[in-house]
């Protein structure tokens, strides 16, 4: 056995003499016997199994690239007329090998057949590999190297194009329609079926050129119960979380099943067909829609070498980027540890059990342990610092009382319009992008009104449905600026499809905060695309209107879904001088609730909104002078003022 590691094995597989002798040790020890051969014809592994089966180690990651394969062959034998299996072909997907080739040895130890298969490149019939017919074993003419280069090279080719089409593609413009079809099809004859969204693969607006390598490439996949319009919604809205931090999606990988796999939310089938639109794309990262327990995350690592992600891991890193200041950055290392502290794992015992001396003696501690004590001490030290920073704002606060000056915190979905509305209303210059939590740390200004009214605006960071709960607790010091708010601008994105949704996932973290009784006015932002948007779900008739018609119908339609809403355009400045008016309507109410007479008097705030209808459709400028915040010569009468 171990002068097998001084052969040389020619690029057509074996010669004769080499045959006889793998066949002919694997009979006299009753095991099969392998080999993972480089492309030097040199044996890198000799391994043995048993009669029926053989366990392919943990291989060292090496040439990871663009369409890069494992750069080894595995040549195995069997003891019955059985060839290559299902088995044999899932440690092709998974380890990337060139190929797979098994010899079938008979009774008295002599080869009979050969049999061998390889991946595929991307092809019309999606077959994920080749599996070629059996022929005897000494006809096998096959050039295994030059079959591995060729097949490196198609792979290659394949990525290069789609990038080159996606580098024409302008930053936000969509692609094509998303392709749909049946995945490649697999051993046992499972088909998986994929969906992909080309017009979310174009470059990040946070920096760097997404997609550049394997570890900024990813697949998303959604494994649910839900229906699919549900599961096909969540997709998209985990794309753009993706497109948010800079990844690229390679593809997508859709599953609806009655109940998830328990050990790997996959089966070997499906997971099998993800490595192979991984392989395909040039993705390094495995990203799942929804939260994977500590179990799923470590029995996925031990079956791929790909990175693999859940929606929870795919925000903090949002947040992790978005993280400017100082109370920021502990807030998402906060979430980060607390997330990572049920799902610390560890595979070596190297270090295990080192302890010795007076209290000392006995297993000790090991070296997980350690490394759990160490986050649980960082974490402790991190809620101190929060702790302190909370009682920094308190005093902040405290004195924005003292002034009598109300307040008002926009709420609302992530990317709903939160950060340009604040700069179109006080003339201010905060950040605001077309991404999912473009605005991390609060933001506060002042708006002045005439006749020496004050408004202190402030923008929190965007919600969004499921919202980890490690995200909640981590930014409590942030949230807090609601708990003090006078007043809730809750701030939709008129133009966006599952309105409804969003409007009541943001209602839901409210309610869940305690905030569901503070005063808030409902504010459906971005108008101006209500022409360009997509048709509302469930309404066939609105998506057979005419395209100069869709607008005004489909605003009718929200104007009675929720009446007393104000419809602006944050961007082109429609409608907000009617709630510029508004808000200073309400000033004097909220100094009133302020003060606390708000128990002895009526609540001005809780009487009926004034009706979207009322409100000027035409484009309006703003009642502020743009830059300053401070407010323009109006020619308009002040609404009433409830005393």
């Amino acid at each position: 056995m171990s002068r097998l590691y001084t052969r040389r094995y020619p690029t057509s597989g074996y010669s004769p003499e080499q045959a006889r002798e793998l066949t002919a040790l694997s009979r006299d020890l009753g095991r099969q016997i392998g080999l993972l051969i480089d492309r030097q014809g040199r044996p890198q592994m000799v391994l043995v199994g048993d009669f029926a089966s053989i366990l392919i180690p943990e291989l060292p990651r090496s040439r990871e690239g663009s369409g890069r394969l494992r750069g080894l062959r595995f040549l195995h034998t069997h003891l019955t007329s059985e060839l290559l299996s299902q088995e044999d072909l899932m440690d092709m997907l998974f380890l990337r090998l060139d190929a797979v080739a098994v010899l079938a040895a008979d009774e008295h130890g002599e080869p009979q057949r050969m049999q061998r298969a390889h991946l595929m490149p991307p092809n019309p019939e999606n077959r994920p590999y080749m599996l070629y017919p059996a022929e005897p074993w000494d006809r096998a003419r096959v050039d295994f190297t030059a079959e591995a280069l060729a097949l490196e090279e198609e792979l290659a080719r394949a990525w290069s194009a789609e990038c080159e089409r996606d580098a024409g593609r302008l930053p936000g413009e969509q692609g094509p329609a998303p392709r749909r079809g049946r995945g490649p099809a697999l051993p046992g004859g499972e088909r998986g079926a994929t969906r992909s969204f080309p017009g979310v693969r174009e470059r990040a607006e946070t920096g760097g050129q997404a997609g550049k390598g394997p570890e900024n490439r990813a697949v998303l996949v959604s494994v649910s119960s839900a229906s699919a319009a549900a599961q096909e919604s969540a997709l998209a809205e985990l794309a753009e979380l993706a497109r948010s931090a800079g990844v690229y999606v390679a593809d997508v990988m859709r599953r609806r099943v009655r109940q998830v796999n328990p050990r790997s939310i996959l089966g070997k089938g499906s997971l099998a067909e993800l490595e192979v639109l991984a392989l395909r794309g040039n993705a390094g990262l495995f990203i799942f829609d929804g939260e994977l327990s500590p179990a799923h995350l470590g029995n996925l690592a031990e079956i791929t070498e790909r990175r693999v992600l859940d929606r929870t891991q795919l925000i903090l890193d949002i947040f992790a980027q978005r993280a400017l200041s100082r109370a920021g950055r502990f807030q998402v290392e906060l979430a980060q540890l607390q997330y990572m502290l049920p799902r610390l794992v560890g595979k070596s015992r190297a270090l295990d059990r080192l302890a010795g001396g007076i209290g000392g003696r006995g297993p000790g501690e090991s070296k997980l342990e350690t490394d759990r004590r160490r986050l649980r001490d960082r974490v402790a030290r991190i809620k101190a610092n929060l702790k302190e920073l909370r009682r920094q704002r308190s005093f902040v606060r405290a004195r924005r009382a003292k002034s009598g000056t109300p307040t008002a915190s926009l709420v609302g979905y992530t990317n709903a319009g939160k950060s340009t509305l604040l700069n179109a209303l006080t003339g201010s210059t905060a950040t605001a992008a077309n991404l999912l939590f473009a605005t991390l740390d609060p933001t506060t200004r002042r708006l002045r009104f005439p006749k020496e009214k004050e408004l202190i605006l402030t923008d929190t960071v965007g919600f969004i449905r499921s919202l980890p709960k490690e995200l909640l607790e981590a930014f409590r010091a942030t949230l807090e600026e609601l708990e003090e708010a006078d007043m809730l601008l809750h701030v939709a994105d008129a133009s966006h499809p599952e309105l409804e949704l969003q409007v009541k996932a943001v209602e839901d973290i409210l309610e869940y905060l305690g905030l569901a009784h503070t005063p808030r006015i409902l504010v459906l932002n971005k108008i101006d695309a209500l022409d360009d948007g997509p048709a509302r779900a469930g309404n066939p008739d609105e998506a057979a209107a005419p395209d100069d018609a869709a607008g005004p119908r489909r605003r009718q339609l929200l104007e009675q879904t929720f009446p007393g809403a104000f419809f602006i355009s944050a961007r082109s400045g429609e409608g907000l001088a009617g709630l510029g008016e508004a808000l200073a309507g309400r000033i004097d109410a909220l100094r009133v609730r302020r003060a606390g007479d708000a128990a002895e008097s009526p609540d001005p705030l809780r009487a009926p909104q004034p009706s979207s209808s009322e409100l000027p459709l035409r484009h309006e400028p703003p009642p502020f002078r743009e830059g300053t915040g401070r407010p323009a010569p109006s020619r308009r009468a002040e609404p009433p003022v409830a005393d």
